[in-house]
Parts: structure tokens; C-alpha cells; sequence
């Protein structure tokens, strides 16, 4: 019988990586760029001057790239791209976010700040952009005085299935 040896692994050349600019595809620039700009306040650090994308963030530093590229809603059921999460400072800004996407109408998964998962003190907003793309805002601490109960099945991430 023959023993099979491990083939080396290759690894990355870089020790360290961390997200640059996430690029989103929307169906209507002007409205999606709205929609950041007023739940996370952003700011414009480059557009295309055909209007074809944009891209926001802060002190000249791009988070989000809009791409108006597509059609429809954002599809649920294909391979790509599950949910983008952002980490608030506190609790209170989370509800802060959470009145302004309730003015603009947002499409929440569950309703208010909920925790990550049974006893966590972790939790946020779950909630979809005009197109559809689901989002979480959320904070590490402060949520479990509030909300004793996850709204998924125990051992369940809240933003694993929404």
C-alpha cells in the first residue's frame, strides 16, 4: 500500500490584506449613490464624467464603487456576493442608522437591531439597498441588554440567513 505525501501548499506572498473598495453593480447611479451618501455619509471621492460609476467614501479614501451595469434585483439565489457588513462604534449608532433607513423606506430583514446570534452582544440592522444587495450594520457590544433573542435557530449566524 502506498502512502500518500502531502504536497506543499502555497501561500499568499503577503502577510497582511484588507479590503479596499467594494464595487457594487446598481440599476439607477443617482439613486443608490443617495442611499449611501445619506446611511453611512459618505462622501464623493471620484465620478465618471459619462455617469457611469462613482465612488464614495471618506478623506478622499474609497469604501463603496457604484457601477450602473445592471438589472433588476439583486439575486439571492446565485453564487456571489452573501452580504456586506459594517461595524458601527456603538449601539447608538446603529438606532441612528436604523431611523434613517426607516425615513428612506429600507427594506429591513428583521425588525430593529437584533443580536448575532442567542446571548451575543453583538448585533445590528439587517437590511437591503434599493437594488436589493443585503447589508448589516452592526456594533460589537451593547446589544444583548436589549434583545435576548436571535431571530435564526440557535448555533445560526442572524446574518447567515435573512
Amino acid at each position: 500500500m502506498t502512502q500518500a505525501v502531502a504536497q506543499p501548499v502555497a501561500t499568499a506572498p503577503a502577510t497582511a490584506f484588507q479590503t479596499g473598495h467594494i464595487g457594487l453593480n446598481v440599476t439607477d447611479l443617482d439613486r443608490s449613490r443617495a442611499f449611501y451618501q445619506q446611511v453611512f455619509g459618505f462622501e464623493v471621492v471620484r465620478t465618471d464624467p459619462e455617469g457611469r460609476f462613482v465612488f464614495l467614501g471618506r478623506d478622499g479614501r474609497p469604501v463603496i464603487t457604484l457601477w450602473q451595469q445592471s438589472e433588476g434585483r439583486f439575486n439571492t439565489a446565485a453564487p456571489g456576493l452573501h452580504h456586506l457588513s459594517f461595524e458601527a462604534e456603538s449601539l447608538e449608532q446603529v438606532r441612528a442608522v436604523e431611523q434613517v433607513l426607516r425615513t428612506l423606506g429600507a427594506e429591513f430583514a428583521y425588525d430593529g437591531v437584533v443580536p448575532h446570534g442567542e446571548g451575543s452582544d453583538s448585533g445590528g440592522v439587517f437590511f437591503a439597498d434599493p437594488d436589493g444587495i443585503r447589508l448589516e450594520i452592526y456594533t460589537s457590544a451593547g446589544v444583548a441588554g436589549e434583545h435576548t433573542h436571535a431571530p435564526n435557530a440557535a448555533g445560526t449566524p442572524t446574518c447567515g440567513f435573512f
